[in-house]
């Protein structure tokens, strides 16, 4: 019985490391100046740095996994936003997945997070730090109600929107991603300053989290930035489709990827000696 227990958990892991994409099989950062090459959804990064593990500001989740490499505009942003949130005494930031050593494709969790521009922050503002063991396996908090259409009254916190409203505020900050009964309610809390709202996108899913999104970074030629927002708070007509019956109440299923930007596959190419 220990053999075959021994030889099931040695399949198990074989198969686990045959689904790995390319991508998470690249340890470090390909050296270079750094560049985000492509697209959100379809690219890589050169010149990778990591977030710093330790900082009085910020705690990141899951470091186990090593999804903490962004381009330097990307560290310097999460570095502002954490550093305003503990002037304002909002709570502890709690970093989530930004992207992989050299960016590209994970085999599941995430359809962008691919050109180093990309994090995920927790809507959570604990007081106290997190222990390691609390990092490592995070438990969220679903803010929205079960039917999508609010968020959960007894959960919301105003610290929660005033964290969102700093950081479409940022100038580098082009998206953020949120689940539409979130957008909603800040739409209902902003008052009269709104400015920023327009920023902040409905999406599936991210009822526990922000997916924040920066712009393409000077010096990065081969980057490809998204079309602006629409103009206006999008509070109205847009945010209200969300909440129609014909809405999809599941984000769709995966398509086939298209293919590599052209130096993310060289990138790969001299990296695995093809």
């Amino acid at each position: 019985m220990k053999k075959v227990i021994t030889g099931l958990l040695a399949l198990i892991v074989s198969f686990s490391a045959s689904a790995l994409t390319p991508w998470q099989k690249i340890n470090h950062p390909v050296a270079g100046s750094p560049q985000a090459i492509g697209g959100f959804a379809n690219g890589c990064i050169v010149g990778a740095q990591p977030l710093p593990l330790q900082s009085p500001d910020y705690q990141i989740m899951r470091t186990d996994q090593r999804r903490y490499f962004g381009h330097p505009d990307l560290l310097a942003f999460i570095k502002r936003l954490s550093s305003q949130a503990n002037q304002q005494n909002l709570g502890n930031v709690l970093i989530g997945d930004m992207g992989m050593a050299a960016g590209g494709r994970f085999s599941s969790g995430h359809a962008s997070h691919q050109s180093g521009l990309d994090v995920d922050i927790w809507l959570q503002l604990p007081t106290q730090r997190w222990s390691q063991q609390q990092l490592l396996k995070p438990q969220p908090i679903d803010l929205v109600n079960a039917d999508g259409k609010q968020v959960v009254t007894r959960l919301w916190q105003p610290q929660v929107g005033q964290l969102i409203k700093i950081a479409a505020e940022d100038s580098q900050v082009t998206r953020i991603f949120v689940n539409p009964a979130i957008k909603q309610q800040l739409c209902v809390t902003a008052g009269v300053d709104r400015g920023w709202l327009h920023k902040v996108r409905p999406w599936f899913g991210h009822r526990a989290h922000m997916h924040v999104r920066l712009r393409c970074p000077p010096g990065s030629l081969e980057c490809e930035d998204q079309a602006p927002p629409p103009p206006g708070d999008g509070c109205g007509a847009e945010l209200t489709s969300w909440f129609q019956p014909h809405q999809p109440s599941a984000k769709p299923g995966k398509s086939v990827p298209p293919p590599l930007h052209p130096s993310c596959q060289a990138l790969l190419d001299n990296h695995f000696g093809e």
